[in-house]
């Protein structure tokens, strides 16, 4: 079990809450999106809102990787300076 493993395992005991092992990598992938396309601080806010909205939702699994897929895009598509 990596660092990581541990520290997600603690922390969703602590918030008694689950994440699918399946969306981590898509949660990834949003927060790297989001800092390259506009700015560091962008990849937790945006990992945040999207599991706010996840939760709002009252989301289940797919649905959940629905909207993180669809937060990747926008924040991929984000025009660049100068575009």
């Amino acid at each position: 079990m990596t660092t990581l493993d541990e520290w997600l395992a603690a922390l969703t005991e602590e918030l008694g809450c689950e994440i699918s092992p399946d969306l981590i990598p898509a949660v990834l992938d949003l927060a790297r999106d989001a800092a390259h396309a506009i700015q560091r601080p962008a990849a937790p806010l945006s990992a945040y809102v999207a599991g706010y909205a996840a939760g709002l939702a009252q989301a289940d699994q797919r649905a959940q990787a629905a909207i993180v897929e669809r937060a990747r895009v926008f924040a991929e598509g984000w025009p660049q300076p100068g575009d």
